[in-house]
């Protein structure tokens, strides 16, 4: 049995992860860490989890806790990540893996040298509609793949309009602004169709003054296979520009999806013109919690790992290099 304890158990373990734990056959949450106990209380209350702690350590340290998930912020991912590989114990990491590559080296490191492994929550990965793209594109109906093109735009929140910032945009706590956050999820899954991505050129800026961290990035990068894509994402946009785009451009025909909205699936091809049912499930972690514990017992391999989560955090940094440079 996968006796889980979570540090950090915020907003995305309320129902994108937390309960899954219990779902999955072989595991079990079984410890929850956050440093208000009030608040780490009430969780374990709610969610029905035997044990809370105020301490990371202390949880790391629990015996009946054989695999932790880390769910802080990334800034801290690095710290507890490393603290659980050298307890022995299996570790589960949100996404992005950490602050930055160099960052992500250190925790496949650690655990090449003590022989632990490590997951990252790139759970998209593991999505049946996301599969189902991937499935496609491997059928070839719509032909060779060319390109990519992709647009992420979205409004800044009341709060960072009004001065009130949100730790996703402050680079020491999160790595960068909010690109960091949600075009991980979309270059990891793109690493996972077609491969590493091997050149990038981009712009980056900041538009609309509310912090300090990029809120407009454009980006040219390359797949193996001759395959290219660009990508815009913007974060200071009005509402009436909103976008979540992914479209895959073949010889034969293009298929176009949503990233966050689960939009449905559209496909054009010489057959005509299709749609498919792209469903947001309960619990988005659920497939991949569900493919590590299998990996844990042996029975199976996830397809997000360190070293996978790293090739992301790898490109993220390449494309935002210039502008951090400017900004020191």
């Amino acid at each position: 049995m996968i006796n889980w304890g979570i540090i950090g158990c915020g907003n995305v373990t309320e129902v994108k992860s937390g309960p899954a734990f219990n779902k999955v056959a072989g595991s079990r949450l079984m410890a929850v860490m956050r440093r208000n106990a009030a608040l780490a209380g009430d969780y374990a209350k709610r969610h029905k989890v035997p044990k809370f702690y105020t301490d990371a350590e202390d949880l790391i340290n629990d015996k009946e806790v054989n695999a932790v998930y880390v769910a802080t912020p990334p800034g801290s991912h690095k710290e507890y990540g490393i603290a659980a590989i050298r307890a022995g114990k299996p570790v589960y990491i949100e996404k992005p893996m950490a602050l930055n590559y160099k960052e992500c080296q250190e925790i496949n490191e650690a655990s090449e040298k003590y022989g632990i492994p490590v997951f990252v929550a790139y759970y998209r990965r593991t999505l049946p509609g996301f599969l189902r793209v991937k499935e496609f594109i491997e059928k070839g109906i719509i032909g060779k793949v060319q390109f990519v093109q992709l647009q992420l735009f979205k409004a800044p929140s009341d709060n960072e309009r009004d001065g009130k910032l949100p730790w996703r945009v402050d680079p020491a706590i999160s790595g960068g602004g909010h690109f960091f956050d949600l075009a991980s999820h979309q270059l990891d899954w793109l690493d996972f169709v077609f491969g590493p991505i091997q050149q990038v050129k981009s712009i980056v800026r900041n538009y609309s003054g509310l912090y300090k961290a990029e809120d407009f990035v454009t980006a040219e990068f390359s797949f193996p296979d001759n395959i290219t894509g660009t990508g815009t994402w913007c974060f200071g946009s009005p509402e009436s520009n909103s976008r979540d785009i992914i479209e895959i451009i073949g010889s034969e025909g293009s298929i176009k999806f949503s990233t966050f909205s689960f939009e449905s699936i559209e496909v054009v091809n010489g057959s005509g013109r299709k749609r498919y049912v792209n469903e947001r499930p309960e619990h988005v972690q659920l497939y991949l919690i569900e493919k590590i514990v299998q990996s844990l017992e042996g029975r199976g391999i996830s397809p997000s790992t360190g070293n996978s989560a790293a090739r992301t955090a790898k490109v993220m940094d390449e494309i935002v290099a210039e502008y951090y440079k400017e900004e020191k």
